[in-house]
């Protein structure tokens, strides 16, 4: 169907890639010390950083993912959205602030302040390396979804290609913007995504009289499940064991994003508290306009293209909001949907090259490795490096998982956030006790559970809808396991603190305590 336009989808995303590649050239040629690469010199404002939070965040599982799940599952589609914006209601109340006050630069700076140095750091940057590959993975899935769409790419090798200049273009990024440069390729993505979810609503408002009533009557005799396509249950009702897989997923979305390390870095971006916590009021009316429209093309997709072609064609259900584009704008909507696509999956991958390669240069290599000794210059020359591996194991995974629900697969992500870093950061801030046994205890307990759920769950192995879905080795019966695994986080976080002989350190307890309520000692203006 897209074939005969693919020049002009190639050459709307060429036009924004050499575009946004000079904007970075432009930002990151300013980058002279660890500061400015790994935190552009807290030179952001609230709004700004807002934008580039909101920008970080709405990836190829919102865009994409969403609108494919509301288009065929319907009600219990549109979940996803509501998860994803109230969650972000405890990054403000709880996270934003505090964390601000107590860091510099990486998760492994807050969770270390009162602890023992080395072995906590080690574990913060081993658990931001293992969620930032589960989160590109997934978006490099969608990536390769995506280009089998535009391009009419259907084999695999072809699809394999895509993906791996998709993360060559964001390693450049990386290298030569630091995040200076992927702060402004945010600000770029969310303002043009935000304007693409809009003006794609108004189209399709306008197709049908302005009537929202009228999009989801066309929407449900055009599925195959009918009116209950409008009800709840469709995918997570029915069964008691559903109902629970809804609950997990609603745990691991809800709790998930106060965790990631990439959206948790974007506070550091920022000079002082009170612009940290405007960036989340400003991510949080950023967030919430589109997912109200990921509603309505969700719906809309299911009332013009349908659910059986949505699922028939490359990509799958991500191909919902491409395919609708196609339907109401042509050719030239489609260009402009698919470059819009591609800047939400190279600047959120970007972002999250830069988090992992930031917290191993910072917590590795300069304090557990040169014991805070490190110079620099070599410190960002380490980070460069770690950019160019994680970019390389994020490519192969991403041909790997390709195929699969790209919004799904961000939710064991979340789930892995969770489950590793919230049980640490509210001991840390409000647990006087908490000391480094349950530190590495809550990390790695709910690090390894999670893995090791999702390893055996339905995600992986033992359905059609599976990575492996011709072999069962799946004993665990949740497709996400956070109701489990964020629990039992805290457990042993709990555990590893009253079963250790090691005291706290009052002093540096209080410290933290002051740093992070009022910022004094923190050297914020």
């Amino acid at each position: 169907m897209t074939g005969g336009n693919t020049a002009i989808n190639v050459g709307v995303f060429t036009v924004f890639v050499l575009i946004t590649l000079w904007v970075v050239y432009r930002a990151g040629s300013r980058n002279t010390t660890a500061s400015d690469y790994y935190a552009a010199g807290s030179s952001f404002t609230g709004p700004q950083n807002g934008i580039a939070l909101s920008g970080d965040f709405l990836s190829a599982a919102s865009f994409l993912g969403i609108s494919g799940s509301i288009a065929v599952n319907g009600y219990d589609g549109f979940l996803y959205s509501i998860g994803w914006v109230v969650s972000w209601l405890m990054g403000l109340m709880i996270i934003a602030e505090r964390l601000r006050n107590t860091g510099r630069f990486t998760l492994g700076d807050v969770l270390a302040f009162r602890m023992r140095q080395r072995p906590v750091r080690a574990a913060a940057a081993n658990v931001t390396l293992v969620i930032s590959l589960f989160y590109m993975i997934a978006q490099m899935a969608g990536a390769g979804a995506l280009m089998a769409l535009l391009l009419d790419v259907h084999t695999k090798a072809g699809q394999a290609v895509v993906i791996a200049v998709v993360g060559i273009v964001m390693v450049l990024y990386v290298l030569v913007g630091g995040m200076k440069g992927t702060t402004w390729v945010q600000i770029i993505k969310a303002v043009l995504l935000i304007l693409c979810v809009t003006l794609m609503t108004v189209f399709l408002l306008g197709k049908f009289g302005f009537s929202l009533s009228s999009i989801m009557e066309t929407a449900s005799r055009n599925s195959p499940l009918g009116p209950q396509v409008l009800e709840p249950g469709a995918r997570y009702g029915g069964t008691p064991l559903a109902r629970l897989d809804f609950i997990s997923l609603a745990l691991a979305l809800v709790l998930g994003t106060a965790s990631l390390p990439h959206v948790l870095m974007r506070f550091y971006t920022v000079p002082n508290a009170r612009e940290a916590r405007r960036s989340v009021v400003w991510a949080t009316w950023m967030m919430s306009i589109f997912y109200l429209c990921t509603l309505v093309i969700g719906f809309g997709s299911l009332a013009l293209v349908g659910a059986d072609t949505i699922k028939k064609a490359p990509g799958g259900e991500n191909s919902a909001a491409p395919l609708l584009a196609f339907e109401i704008g042509g050719a030239v909507l489609l260009g402009i949907v698919a470059a819009v696509a591609f800047a939400t999956i190279l600047a959120v991958v970007a972002g999250l090259t830069l988090t992992a390669s930031a917290s191993f240069a910072h917590d590795v290599y300069a304090n557990v490795i040169k014991r805070g000794h490190a110079e620099p210059r070599q410190e960002v020359r380490v980070a460069r490096l770690t950019a160019v591996v994680v970019g390389l194991l994020a490519i192969v995974g991403g041909i790997a998982a390709n195929g699969q629900n790209v919004a799904f697969l961000v939710a064991l992500a979340f789930a892995l956030a969770a489950s590793a870093n919230l049980s640490t950061i509210i001991y840390s801030m409000f647990w006087k006790r908490f000391n480094t046994n349950g530190t590495l205890w809550a990390i790695y307990g709910g690090l390894v559970s999670c893995i090791v759920l999702i390893a055996f769950s339905p995600a992986v192995s033992g359905s059609k809808t599976s990575i492996f879905p011709d072999v069962d080795f799946a004993f665990f019966p949740l497709g996400n396991p956070g109701l489990v695994s964020i629990p039992f986080s805290f457990l042993c976080g709990f555990l590893g603190t009253v079963l250790s002989r090691e005291e706290a350190d009052p002093a540096k307890q209080a410290e933290m305590e002051v740093r992070a309520l009022t910022g004094i000692g923190s050297g914020l203006r």
